[in-house]
């Protein structure tokens, strides 16, 4: 009776002043593999005759719990350390929730579980489940017309993450750019000083009006926004427009002209460079470049893209229309294996039968993917909606798309980016003549290069868990140094209930065999372990 008296003013005290309980779980253990290594420090001669009988291998868990870090918990305001596990990595605390809270500010601290499931909610979204990116607020847009070409590749995903672009510089070069200023269509543009200077390389002269209206329409389809009516892929992306092209002839100046502008926008500190442009045929005909001429390596505009790729300008550019010509590979500078050539799809993203084709010469796969050029919508001189057919229009929206995902993770190189867009794409295993690697993912593109970038943070010194809640799989990166390891996972009564085998960087995870609910992942190479919560959906 008196244990009974004594348990029931315990648990009233504890409500009345609002302590929890809660597991705080560590993020690793000190000397793993001494204590492997002299396992009588750990466990008595008779647990290890047991052990070697039954055949039980040691591991980490065996390890007992740093107590450098039940000391700190100890000394931590208002918590009071009431047990420990040296299979879960973890100390059983008393506090109240603010305290217990606070923990997590310790560096050793992986995860807490407040023992009241219901307290775990917000702790859970807030605070350690590893995300690929965690944004407050999540803005949706009305993209109106262009609703179709900008879902198509999941732009529309990081847009709302609040990446617009902001901060990235474009340059375009293109043909004619009238009525910038007036187009209602730009004034964000505009307003906000975003249009950072303009040059005709044809006439040597600022304005770039020209006397068409191409190089409008293809900056709509970033730049251009109007209310509830059209918003481009890179509405808040900084601008230079260059104009490079003399629409009424074809002349290799031309060529020499584009280069000359990239050679600018290096100089202007660009970032993307999107040109609708290709060259091919040539009003004098003994200028035509021919098939074996498209290797990459050997036009004015190829050569001077391969340089511009070196100091670090990441070029866009249309595979070109000639899909129902007789010269149906894509035109030059969309040959060079540095530069993102984009086909073309209609609005249900099928191959539109116009869009120039591979493979390169040297048996590349071109185009490099694609985006819709069919009907694609963008915004006249006068500031109305129009749909347009090309690769002209396919273009820009890679370009503005590819300043979004750059603006996400500016650590990584022109190169990364690339590769990112491509290997997101929906044929990237089975490339095809016509389609390329495919319609590319950003959304894919973006949680591939989150990864990718914590491999080339001082992250990488660490495991690092991504996919958490879980449905079918996990991923688990790996540091550099190590080259393998495994997972172990554990339900909350310490069970093992799972353990995979790690042999690569990255190390995709199935457990879809697991049941829905809460496990404790245990991440282990030599003497380095870490734990992580798995909620498994």
């Amino acid at each position: 009776m008196k244990a009974i008296i004594l348990f029931t003013f315990f648990l009233s005290s504890s409500l009345a002043f609002a302590q929890r309980d809660a597991l705080v779980f560590f993020t690793d253990k000190a000397r793993v593999n001494s204590y492997l290594a002299s396992p009588q420090t750990m466990l008595t001669k008779k647990a290890l005759d047991r052990k070697e009988q039954h055949g039980t291998p040691l591991d980490a868990r065996d390890v007992p719990v740093n107590e450098i870090y039940i000391s700190a918990l100890k000394n931590s305001d208002g918590i009071q350390v009431l047990a420990k596990s040296k299979w879960m990595n973890c100390a059983f605390v008393n506090g109240s929730r603010e305290n217990i809270q606070n923990l997590l500010n310790l560096n050793f601290i992986s995860t807490i579980e407040f023992a009241n499931s219901a307290q775990n909610i917000a702790n859970i979204e807030l605070t350690h489940i590893p995300k690929l990116y965690i944004q407050s607020e999540r803005v949706n847009y009305n993209y109106g017309s262009a609703l179709n070409q900008t879902e198509m590749i999941a732009i529309d995903k990081l847009h709302m993450q609040d990446f617009l672009g902001e901060g990235m510089i474009i340059a375009i070069m293109d043909s004619d750019f009238p009525n910038i200023a007036e187009n209602p269509a730009f004034s964000g543009l505009n307003v906000q000083n975003r249009l950072l200077g303009t040059y005709d390389f044809v006439n040597r002269q600022k304005n770039v009006n020209g006397t068409g209206t191409h190089g409008s329409e293809v900056l709509s389809d970033m730049a251009g926004n109007l209310s509830n009516t059209f918003m481009g892929t890179a509405p808040e992306a900084s601008y230079y427009l260059f104009r490079t092209e003399f629409a009424p002839t074809e002349n290799p100046v031309e060529e020499a002209w584009w280069v000359e502008a990239l050679e600018r926008a290096d100089s202007l500190g660009v970032d993307v460079v999107n040109t609708s442009l290709g060259y091919r045929d040539f009003d004098d005909p003994t200028y035509n470049h021919s098939y074996q001429n498209l290797d990459g390596q050997t036009t004015i505009s190829a050569r001077g893209a391969n340089i511009a790729f070196e100091k670090g300008l990441l070029i866009v550019t249309s595979a070109g229309n000639g899909g129902q010509g007789n010269f149906k590979t894509v035109a030059t500078p969309a040959d060079s294996p540095n530069v993102l050539s984009i086909g073309a799809v209609d609005a249900s993203g099928s191959y539109a039968q116009f869009s120039s084709i591979g493979p390169t010469v040297d048996g590349r796969v071109k185009p490099d993917v694609m985006a819709q050029g069919k009907a694609t919508a963008v915004v006249d001189t006068s500031g109305q909606i129009d749909f347009v057919n090309g690769t002209s229009f396919s273009s820009p929206i890679i370009a503005g798309a590819v300043a979004c995902l750059w603006q996400a993770l500016p650590t990584l190189n022109n190169f990364e980016i690339m590769k990112l867009v491509r290997e997101s794409a929906s044929q990237f295993q089975n490339p095809t003549d016509e389609m390329g690697y495919g319609i590319p993912d950003f959304e894919m593109a973006l949680n591939n290069g989150q990864l990718l970038t914590n491999e080339n943070k001082l992250l990488q010194e660490e495991f690092v868990l991504y996919g958490n809640p879980v449905e079918n799989s996990l991923t688990i990166s790996l540091p550099k140094q190590i080259l393998e390891g495994e997972v172990q996972f554990f339900d909350l009564l310490g069970q093992e209930v799972m353990i995979a085998k790690l042999t690569s960087p990255i190390n995709r995870i199935d457990v879809s065999q697991l049941t829905i609910g809460i496990y404790i992942a245990l991440v282990s190479s030599g003497d380095k372990v870490t734990t992580f919560k798995v909620i498994k959906k």
